[in-house]
């Protein structure tokens, strides 16, 4: 097929990368092991892990899953934790084991939590003590047998490790109460895994690495079977794009996004194949505590959503942060504001970077050149060794510049849909083109932009929220007679979630259904705002709520 984007490629990056020169995600990474054994590859609350502590501690939590824990080759491994040091360790230690990892948001519901392990079939669970009672309440209906338990200080320094847990347990009591007989605590199975065999296991390409779970259509989450012949090929490609900006073993990286999140997990392989420092924040609503590390950290590259970079840009003291040292600023997970992206080059002298991608590819497909200097509106050129089409509803190729639906075909595109073959044969087309549900256009230079969402998702701050989710737990409410959730536009969040509802019960209110959906829902899945109709909802002949009328209905009365 005619590929006019590479006409507008930078000079040095390559149409094509190998993307089989490495069989795995631990062997992608050795040589950063091997050229900067001693360079710090993680840093976390003041600690930090060289390349070479990373290397031995992942091996040690793979040997203990392996040898004491008697996980096969295969078996799954959900991770729940936000950005710790732990979270690389326990990440590349489930991969030596031969283990598949499942990430896992550690702000999901007891619904959704027992929905994604009963549905990968996890048989362990590494998790922050924060949210050990969410798991302490699901266990009893799963297949996991091995809890790993550990707590936001463990892989600090002595005193700062007992100082730190001792806050946030007694001081701002952020651990609710659990139980769980046999419940394993993290350092000690670095310990004793340090005592075993600590060698990996031979790993082929084709083998499954990651569990990413995503929506659809149909609400329910399901995952995307990722390789690591997908992920190589993803982080390969990403890194063929960024390296004529960064230099080898010398780039600090912070990494504000959650790596449970695609986008900032491949980021992060990649800067971790550059010998980058990766600055891992915990909490990055703490706007000033993250001024205050991009400016210690003298920070080269930051990777966010537009949500995230207005709001630093919307806080005091962001004149100070990262003055001077800033290469690089990349966008994903939302759509990238124009007012937003020209205030930071105006701050920072760096444009952000706007890419494309979804977690059934990886999830980088295309990406804006570096040296554009200046914000484009598009989400950028296919990157090395992927290809783009926009077809038609046939799966017909249009011209250059007709919109349709956006389509991929390249080595990150997933396996599959985890015992899903149904929806895996929807989301195919022939030829192998992956069908992105998002429609858009090609320009002749190559450009795609993105024109609109043919799915119903919203995007709440870079996060997928489907509406039959939402739908599935409001109407379950005994107030509730019929409900539909659309996306409302929101300054800071992009989009926030919108409910529409007729009530059976007339007492019903905002604030308690607001709150009953706290309790089931993860917090950017639970709505903002709560709209009551006395009138039904309109509907198809067969009886299906007309969201796309609810929506039209909804905009008129704004306009009106």
């Amino acid at each position: 097929m005619e590929k006019p984007w590479l006409r507008s490629y930078p000079p040095d990056v390559p149409a094509e990368v190998d993307t089989a020169a490495f069989a795995s995600l631990p062997a992608l990474v050795a040589p950063s092991v091997a050229a900067w054994p001693d360079r710090d590859a993680f840093a976390n609350q003041g600690a930090a892990l060289t390349y070479r502590r990373f290397d031995q501690q992942a091996r040690a939590f793979g040997a203990y899953l392996r040898h004491k824990a008697g996980l096969q080759p295969g078996d799954r491994v959900a991770i729940m934790l936000p950005n710790l040091l732990q979270y690389p360790i326990a990440l590349f230690g489930t991969l030596h084991a031969g283990c598949v990892a499942v990430n896992t948001n550690p702000l999901y519901s007891a619904r959704e939590l027992l929905h994604q392990l009963v549905d990968s079939g996890a048989t362990c669970i590494v998790v922050l003590e924060n949210f050990a009672h969410i798991v302490q309440q699901v266990l009893p209906s799963t297949s996991v047998r091995t809890v790993i338990t550990t707590k936001v200080g463990d892989m600090l320094h002595l005193p700062r490790a007992l100082l730190t847990n001792f806050v946030v347990a007694h001081v701002k009591h952020m651990v609710p109460e659990w139980h769980i007989d046999g419940a394993l605590d993290f350092n000690d199975v670095l310990r004793a895994g340090a005592v075993s065999d600590m060698s990996a296991l031979p790993i082929n390409g084709a083998d499954t690495a990651l569990l990413q779970y995503t929506g659809g259509t149909t609400g329910v989450p399901k995952a995307a079977v990722l390789s690591h012949a997908n992920l190589v090929a993803n982080v390969l490609q990403t890194e063929a794009w960024v390296r004529g900006v960064l230099t080898p073993g010398r780039e600090v990286a912070l990494v504000p996004l959650p790596l449970y999140h695609i986008f900032a997990l491949t980021c992060t392989l990649a800067f971790m194949r550059l010998g980058a420092t990766n600055v891992l924040v915990t909490n990055p609503r703490d706007l000033p505590a993250l001024i205050k590390e991009m400016k210690h950290a003298k920070a080269s590259t930051i990777i966010g959503v537009n949500t995230l970079f207005r709001a630093l840009l919307d806080t005091p003291g962001v004149e100070d942060a990262a003055s001077g040292t800033l290469k690089l600023a990349v966008a994903g997970g939302m759509a990238m504001q124009r007012s937003v992206a020209e205030r930071w080059q105006q701050r920072f002298g760096v444009p952000v970077t706007e890419g494309y991608g979804l977690t059934e590819t990886s999830p980088i497909v295309c990406a804006n050149r570096l040296d554009a200097g200046h914000f484009t509106g598009a989400i950028g050129l296919p990157i090395p060794s992927t290809e783009v089409a926009i077809l038609d509803d046939a799966g017909t190729p249009l011209p250059l510049g007709e919109p349709g639906e956006i389509c991929v075909r390249g080595p990150q595109v997933m396996q599959r849909y985890w015992n899903n073959p149904e929806e895996t044969a929807k989301v195919f087309a022939p030829g192998g083109w992956l069908r992105t549900g998002d429609i858009g256009a090609m320009d002749e230079q190559g450009y795609v932009r993105l024109l609109d969402r043919k799915k119903d998702m919203i995007i709440v701050s870079g996060f997928k929220v489907f509406p039959n989710e939402v739908e599935e737990v409001v109407a379950a409410h005994a107030g509730v007679l019929e409900a539909v959730a659309v996306g409302a536009a929101d300054e800071r969040a992009g989009q926030v979630v919108k409910l529409v509802v007729v009530r059976k019960d007339p007492q019903l209110a905002e604030a308690e259904l607001i709150e009953y959906c706290r309790a089931n829902l993860a917090a950017y899945k639970v709505p903002k705002i709560v709209v009551f109709r006395d009138e039904p909802l309109p509907k198809s002949n067969v009886g299906k709520i007309l969201r796309r009328a609810v929506i039209e209905q909804e905009g008129s009365a704004a306009a009106g």
